[in-house]
């Protein structure tokens, strides 16, 4: 029932992107039997402005033209190895095609969030303006735009003003309160309520350069309900396989789309499920709490 629905939001959220149409975060590809060659350019412009969603099978005037159903895994295939091959895209991007079926017709979607790197294919920096993408190696004050602007993004620090602290686990962030209490006694958290917590953990920032505040994607996916986390980072999952007998496929599976602290613990329990000798986690350890152990990261 959760794969249901899902799906069928995924699909809604597909046909609202095509009724908008192209535009600087949204790009349509035909792609009938193969790649375009342009796909990728369009990728790494994605990657170097504010992320967006590529939709293959949908021609320019948002027409679902769809692509061949012998031709559809060859092209998820291509698509996955072009983006981790460094002559290609540099850096390599790990990102998963999803196969959608709209009015009959198989068409891919392929959710590309900006990332803190500058990115270039086939050796040339391509950035994102309106519905095109252009090829800026040459422009040395655009190049050296993107790079300062990418050094100030982390993507964890991204606020969210319109997110309220009723959209947050408060059981998870009563959690993290006691585990960090019974790791350090008498730590300042015991004392504190949600919110002063929660600015205690940086989760809740104000940005003094546009004057917004509020909690930041940190927050969303630490503590966030899973509607809201699927709201703000719809590409957020982790896909955790077993290949031991069947190395094609897969022996388990476990697709993880929740908050992170309760992710951690569904991981340490799939490992601990296929680990032939007794399993010790470090959530084991009393007093143990991921929320504390985190490192600051770039997107």
């Amino acid at each position: 029932m959760i794969k249901e629905n899902e799906e069928k939001m995924n699909k809604a959220g597909i046909k609202k992107l095509i009724r908008k149409g192209e535009g600087i975060s949204i790009e349509f590809k035909e792609c009938r039997n193969k790649l375009n060659k342009d796909v990728f350019a369009s990728i790494c412009a994605f990657l170097n402005r504010n992320g967006g969603d590529l939709l293959l099978g949908v021609n320019d005037k948002g027409k679902i033209t769809g692509i061949a159903p012998e031709a559809v895994e060859q092209v998820k295939k291509d698509l996955v190895t072009a983006l981790n091959n460094p002559q290609k895209l540099d850096p390599p991007c790990y990102l998963i095609p999803e196969e959608v079926i709209l009015e009959g017709k198989r068409i891919i979607s392929l959710f590309v969030p900006e990332r803190s790197q500058v990115h270039r294919c086939n050796s040339k920096i391509y950035d994102r303006n309106e519905d095109g993408d252009f090829d800026i190696t040459s422009n040395t004050n655009l190049v050296t735009a993107l790079y300062i602007r990418k050094q100030t993004t982390y993507s964890e620090n991204l606020i969210y003003p319109y997110v309220s602290i009723k959209d947050l686990r408060l059981d998870l962030v009563s959690k993290a309160r006691k585990l960090a209490v019974n790791q350090r006694p008498g730590h300042p958290w015991a004392g504190m309520s949600d919110i002063e917590l929660l600015k205690s953990a940086q989760l809740f920032q104000r940005d003094y350069q546009s004057g917004k505040e509020g909690f930041t994607l940190a927050a969303i996916l630490l503590l966030g309900d899973d509607n809201v986390i699927l709201s703000a980072l719809p590409h957020h999952r982790t896909d955790a396989l077993l290949r031991r007998e069947n190395i094609d496929r897969y022996d388990d599976r476990d697709d993880i789309r929740t908050n992170l602290i309760e992710s951690y613990d569904r991981l340490m329990a799939f490992v601990a499920k296929h680990l032939p000798d007794k399993f010790f986690s470090l959530s084991q350890k009393p007093g143990y709490c991921p929320f504390l152990q985190g490192n600051r990261t770039r997107g």
